[in-house]
């Protein structure tokens, strides 16, 4: 019986580090050659002495080598992630949990919803759902922001734009002085009630933070979205990965190992999951 180490890891070379916004930048590993994973599916990233914290790839997974991973600055451990430069070597050890079950989203129309660094792990499931973009009908993206000066991988969104069957729209909470915005202003369910969807052939996405994916989730069921058509994505419970610590339990699931990516029906009491 082949008995496979969950806690092996890689040693990666830090490429380039990108400045998204104030408080999150993307990092370009070299992995030295192909690294699987599947767009959902989550790694952990360590520093040698430091410590290590779990994080899904912002690229698609048909991007082998380098890969990007999207962190927010929150404590001491993401912290000294981002004082990392060019050249530095980051320890990854994964993949780990499930993805997005891609096969259940061909002949649909995909709506993706996200706020802050949640857009990370959306930005890899945009990104593999382009790659075959024919096997699906059409990509509708919903992406909030706190400002305009929080909203991450602004360039990249203008390029989306362009991309025949997507629909992106983009909103910030509020515009403070001294910085200009000339799209929507209100939370990021004020783009879902506009939108006209087939609800029946809708498949919905969800990541960010709990207060915004409780209210989407909400309001894209009160749309009539089916429970079992609504994704969530629940990684910000998560900690060893592997279900040791028992940090990321919700009912009797561990987000590590059965998770991140769950369907809104699969919890017995979905209201008490943004505890």
């Amino acid at each position: 019986m082949l008995v496979v180490n969950a806690f092996e890891s890689i040693r990666t070379k830090l490429l380039e580090v990108i400045t998204e916004s104030p408080t999150i930048k993307t990092f370009v590993l070299d992995c030295g050659g192909d690294f699987e994973f599947k767009t959902g599916q989550f790694v952990e990233v360590g520093l040698a002495g430091v410590g290590e914290g779990p994080f899904t790839p912002s690229c698609s997974h048909y991007t082998k080598n380098p890969i990007e991973i999207t962190i927010m600055k929150t404590g001491y451990m993401t912290e000294k992630i981002h004082q990392i430069r060019k050249g530095a070597e980051v320890i990854l050890r994964g993949p780990y949990g499930n993805g997005y079950p891609l096969e259940k989203f061909e002949g649909k129309h995909i709506l993706i919803v996200g706020g802050g660094v949640g857009l990370a792990p959306l930005r890899s499931l945009f990104l593999t759902l382009v790659h075959d973009i024919e096997r699906f009908n059409g990509i509708t993206v919903c992406f909030g922001a706190r400002s305009p000066e929080d909203l991450i991988y602004k360039e990249q969104l203008k390029e989306w734009t362009k991309i025949k069957g997507v629909n992106l729209n983009l909103s910030v909470d509020k515009v403070p002085k001294g910085q200009k915005w000339s799209g929507n202003v209100g939370v990021v369910t004020t783009l879902l009630k506009p939108l006209e969807l087939d609800v029946e052939n809708t498949i919905a996405a969800v990541c960010g933070p709990p207060i915004m994916m409780k209210f989407t989730s909400l309001s894209l069921l009160e749309k009539g979205i089916a429970p079992s058509n609504l994704y969530l994505s629940m990684e910000s419970k998560m900690y060893c990965g592997v279900g040791l610590c028992r940090h990321c339990t919700i009912e009797h699931y561990f987000v590590c190992k059965d998770g991140p990516v769950f369907t809104y029906d699969q919890f017995e009491n979905p209201e008490a999951i943004w505890a």
